[in-house]
């Protein structure tokens, strides 16, 4: 019964929809009608301010660590832990809080990685930041992210529950950005379009 809560309670703590309800109150509009059209730190900051921005991404980060520290403290069963932990991020990607139309993942999948190890989270972040900067599209460089975590973290000699969820939560990531694959951005620090108008968009959170 309690592993069955802790699934339940990592879906219902990813799909609390922060980018959405924090715009709605500070601005009274829906953060999705604009920019990627997704429930993110960037499109919260890009309507709202870069302070009620880093509050969600705060807050998106903490859903992903809340359950799966709760997970690791009352469950020893790897599967459930790192499932506690992939749900918090399907969660977050499909809420059930906000007609399953919700943000890309990261800071959610950051959470749940730092509670289970600190150091596989850097690692992650670091493979991330690496693709990003050698591929120069945020969705492309996620969905690479999201295949190659859990190999990168096998490849460092990090095979614990990190490692397992690296492979469940990085499949939801790479599933996830799927949908921004051909995205063209004009925003975004690393992905400017020389020359031209060009659709915006984020893949933050």
């Amino acid at each position: 019964m309690t592993s069955i809560l802790l699934l339940v309670l990592g879906y219902f703590s990813g799909s609390l929809p922060f980018s959405i309800w924090v715009t709605g109150y500070v601005k009274g509009v829906d953060v999705r009608d604009a920019g990627s059209g997704h429930a993110t730190t960037t499109n919260t900051i890009r309507q709202a301010g870069f302070g009620w921005g880093a509050l969600v991404f705060i807050l998106d980060v903490a859903k992903g660590f809340l359950p799966t520290y709760l997970a690791v403290k009352y469950s020893g069963n790897l599967w459930i832990v790192a499932g506690t932990a992939a749900f918090a991020v399907v969660g977050h990607c499909w809420p059930v809080f906000a007609q399953f139309r919700g943000g890309m993942g990261l800071a959610t999948f950051g959470g749940a990685i730092l509670a289970l190890n600190p150091i596989g989270f850097l690692i992650c972040l670091g493979l991330l930041i690496l693709l990003v900067l050698v591929i120069r599209h945020s969705a492309r460089a996620s969905v690479m992210a999201g295949l190659l975590a859990g190999p990168a973290l096998w490849l460092l000699n990090i095979r614990d529950t990190a490692f397992t969820f690296a492979l469940l939560g990085g499949l939801v990531i790479a599933l996830r950005f799927l949908i921004d694959w051909n995205r063209k951005y004009r925003e975004l620090w690393l992905d400017r379009e020389k020359g031209g108008s060009t659709s915006s968009g984020d893949n933050v959170t």
